[in-house]
């Protein structure tokens, strides 16, 4: 990749960061895809199983230039690179080398419920039938179960979910 080459959060489709991460490194682009080990959510299994850091989304490396992206954004699973309406808003180097340490470390990170949800926090729905759907922290229901307030076509909707299928879309991807 050039030297203006900066680093971009590419949001990928519900559950597909490690698919899309290998094809866009086997297109010889540059890829991060932060992970951590967490306790396996399946009720028969102890097993510590390696998950995205960031769920929906993966790193990448290119310039600002449509034509170094259109590779990246034609990898199957990519939805968009993270922007506003004048384009891809890049994530800033420093950040991405914090992410690359904090992620080489061999101690277990701890992630998710420890973040207290505060209203209107942006989170993401994990699991369910409702996984990947984004919307704001509303309130807290009692016996681990918290309100998402979501937007569907301009209205919005309270959903009931458990609180450890939800996390909080970390400030830097939101």
């Amino acid at each position: 990749m050039k030297d203006n080459a900066l680093w971009f959060a590419l949001l990928t489709r519900s559950n597909f960061e490690q698919t899309v991460y290998s094809r866009i490194c086997k297109k010889q682009i540059e890829a991060f895809l932060p992970s951590t080990r967490k306790p396996s959510k399946r009720k028969d299994r102890k097993l510590m199983i390696e998950a995205p850091l960031f769920p929906g989304y993966v790193f990448v490396k290119s310039s600002m230039a449509p034509v170094d992206q259109l590779p990246i954004l034609k990898t199957l699973g990519a939805v968009r690179l993270l922007g506003n309406s004048a384009g891809p808003i890049p994530v800033p180097h420093r950040q991405i080398e914090s992410l690359k340490l904090l992620t080489s470390v061999t101690q277990n990170l701890v992630t998710g419920s420890i973040i207290e949800l505060k209203k209107g926090d942006p989170v993401i729905i994990l699991e369910g039938p409702m996984a990947g759907l984004k919307g704001e922290f509303f309130e807290h229901k009692g016996k681990g179960r918290v309100i998402i307030k979501i937007d569907l076509l301009g209205r919005y909707a309270g959903v009931e979910v458990d609180s450890d299928k939800v996390e909080k879309i970390p400030d830097l991807l939101s």
